[in-house]
């Protein structure tokens, strides 16, 4: 295989790793190559395991997920986060997330699911805004002001209509989360759907994951707050102190 069609290879993995479940046509704009190009790479992709299709989308299998979390990160944090996770579904019946950070974004790297027919979902390896996710935003909460701020500066896109967009308000929220210990995104990454999260701290005492409980906001409404969020700041507060006994 050339340079050039490994390029090529690694850049639709990433447009689906981005946008997925997709579709050909889809890919073709965001990589800016043939569509015949694009459809080479993703059959090969598919042949060594990394992409699967259904109804003519394109996803990440399991296998890439699990090759990219060998020896990484993310990893670490999830093998000190498991246990507390599952304490935390048990708890409050939703569906569990846990992410790390990507640049400006929060990447989902574990799910523990709701037995409950209507539920949050998104694939692993999934990416969210900060702004517009509740892990997102407790990580905003947790970092220093000057990389708050630089993120502030890069601009804040809507997700959905719920989306903070405004740096005024989104200043003000942190300091709320800053002050309760978890954050509260009431349909700002998807229509629907409300989710508490919070903030976990590495071995160095800086933030360095999130995790967070979402499910439909017919189900997780205001009268759960107080418990869910306790629940998931005590889970944080956990996987914390798990990572901070690695040092």
């Amino acid at each position: 295989m050339s340079t050039r069609s490994v390029g090529t290879a690694i850049q639709v993995l990433e447009a689906v790793a981005d946008h997925q479940p997709v579709g050909l046509s889809e890919l073709t704009r965001f990589v800016d190559v043939p569509k015949a190009t694009v459809y080479r790479s993703l059959v090969t992709l598919e042949e060594f395991g990394w992409l699967a299709q259904a109804d003519e989308k394109w996803s990440l299998t399991i296998h890439a997920y699990a090759v990219a979390s060998r020896g990484s990160r993310g990893s670490r944090i999830r093998d000190a986060a498991i246990g507390p996770l599952s304490a935390l579904q048990l708890a409050t019946g939703e569906t569990i997330h846990l992410t790390v950070p990507d640049d400006r974004h929060m990447v989902l790297i574990e799910r523990l699911d709701t037995a409950h027919a209507l539920r949050a979902f998104r694939p692993l390896g999934a990416l969210a805004p900060m702004h517009a996710s509740s892990a997102g935003l407790a990580y905003l909460a947790a970092v220093d002001d000057a990389c708050f701020e630089e993120y502030l500066a890069a601009g804040l896109e809507a997700t959905t209509a719920a989306t903070i967009v405004d740096p005024v308000e989104l200043r003000s929220v942190r300091g709320v989360i800053r002050a309760r210990g978890y954050s509260i995104n009431e349909e700002g990454l998807s229509d629907g759907i409300t989710s508490l999260g919070a903030a976990i701290l590495d071995a160095g005492g800086r933030v360095a994951a999130a995790v967070s409980v979402s499910g439909p906001s017919v189900r997780v409404t205001r009268d759960h707050y107080d418990d869910y969020g306790r629940h998931v700041h005590e889970t944080a507060r956990e996987i914390s102190a798990t990572l901070q006994s690695l040092r």
